[in-house]
């Protein structure tokens, strides 16, 4: 049993892996091929340029699978445990990857919205070709809200589940494929609801600003993960907001 128990969570670390390795070199070839510049301004999503939105959504959904997965994998490894304990006694449950696919299936979700407000943002004239904020007072709001959003009680409640997956699969377990998935895209609205302010965030630094993405990835994985989650939601929140009045005073 627990040698299988290994091998499931070799198979899922692996295959997580993969996919965050690919995201980020697709990323990165994207990030490279702008830096030369082959992608003009004709790139950045228009509303009257569906293959432009269907281009930003795609990147979009490449960044967060490869942004967020890490920081879901101890959710995914506890599923993957419940199921080969639940085999063990003869019960037949969905796979990990089930699960896994409705966690990516809501920060896809939340991809589409991000796409749609690039594109709004770029029609209002309001990005710059490097996809960041062309206002200085976009930029103070965002962090300064995202400093403040870091202390509300709904960002402590969807912290506390994302940190938790035992307990979020005591009171959140349904049977079946279906109800494998709908965990995911319940755990992924959590994750949603913890991190979508960090996440708009990239518009102020930049969204194909790749090491403003792993900053970001890997605060929100250290947030997730590592213990002393008040004292880094409090760090975090005095920083986003005193990086806002900086920035405010040389405007």
């Amino acid at each position: 049993m627990d040698a299988l128990l290994r091998l499931d969570r070799k198979l899922a670390l692996g295959g997580i892996t993969a996919i965050v390795a690919v995201s980020w070199l697709y990323l990165w070839t994207s990030a490279a091929t702008m830096d030369h510049g082959t992608m003009a301004m004709d790139a950045m999503p228009r509303m009257q340029s569906p293959g432009a939105l269907l281009l930003t959504f795609v990147m979009w959904t490449v960044m967060m699978a490869g942004m967020m997965l890490p920081s879901a994998t101890p959710a995914i490894l506890a599923y993957g445990s419940l199921v080969r304990k639940n085999g063990a006694h003869g019960r037949i449950l969905p796979g990990p990857w089930t699960f896994a696919a409705g966690y990516l299936s809501m920060w896809t979700l939340f991809s589409v919205a991000a796409t749609l407000l690039q594109a709004a943002l770029e029609y209002a004239a309001l990005l710059t070709p490097a996809m960041a904020t062309a206002s200085a007072g976009l930029g103070v709001l965002a962090l300064i809200a995202a400093g403040i959003y870091q202390l509300t009680p709904l960002k402590h409640a969807c912290l506390g589940k994302c940190r938790n997956p035992l307990q979020f699969f005591l009171t959140h377990w349904r049977l079946g494929p279906a109800g494998a998935f709908r965990m995911g895209l319940e755990h992924g609205a959590y994750c949603v609801g913890c991190c979508w302010v960090l996440m708009l965030l990239l518009f102020v630094t930049g969204v194909m600003n790749l090491l403003w993405v792993a900053l970001i990835a890997a605060f929100v994985f250290v947030e997730k993960v590592f213990p002393g989650e008040r004292l880094v939601t409090r760090v975090s929140s005095a920083a986003l907001i005193l990086a806002g009045l900086f920035l405010l005073t040389r405007m």
